[in-house]
């Protein structure tokens, strides 16, 4: 079976609940979108596929004027999740257009640079607000598991926040010494 960028999402999230293609982005927005997201431009054309594939199944359900599918994880599905998460290849890969633009931001005049670092500083701190916000929702607490790739986060932001601010002062202070 191919796995998309999106499969194991949508497996993963079905595995918890039945859920619509609606209801899959909008939990995807709040919680792996931090870290792998899934557009509604891949998510739809992966549910026709995997219902298609037998590794879910879909039902129509009225929803007001509004046709809705509901999709559920079948035992070929979960299977599938399954050999996924314990799948040899692990591959951690980041992709940070902010570090991207700081790699190359010898390009700019020096206050220009330093304004790229503060921006991201900025982000991480937006990031984390985002995620405590998260964290303090209403509603019980998450599995294990969820709770650990949040708590990642938060750490992950705190980290990055306080090292940027640390970099931000000793450049500025290397620029005051040249």
């Amino acid at each position: 079976m191919k796995h998309t960028a999106v499969t194991p999402v949508i497996l993963g999230l079905l595995s918890l609940k039945p859920r619509s293609g609606y209801d899959i982005k909008t939990v995807v927005d709040r919680s792996t979108r931090f870290f792998w997201a899934a557009s509604y431009g891949q998510i739809y054309p992966e549910l026709r596929r995997l219902e298609d594939e037998g590794l879910i199944k879909g039902e129509d359900a009225a929803n007001g004027a509004r046709g809705r599918r509901v999709y559920e994880l079948t035992e070929a599905g979960r299977e599938s999740l399954h050999a996924w998460l314990l799948g040899t290849t692990t591959t951690v890969e980041l992709r940070d257009e902010s570090l991207l633009r700081l790699f190359f931001a010898d390009e700019l005049p020096r206050e220009q640079a330093l304004a790229l670092l503060e921006g991201r500083r900025r982000g991480h701190e937006a990031y984390l607000e985002t995620l405590n916000a998260i964290a303090a929702l209403p509603g019980g607490k998450d599995p294990d598991f969820v709770d650990l790739v949040l708590q990642w986060g938060i750490d992950f932001n705190e980290w990055g926040a306080k090292w940027c601010q640390e970099q931000l002062e000793r450049l500025q202070r290397a620029k005051t010494t040249a």
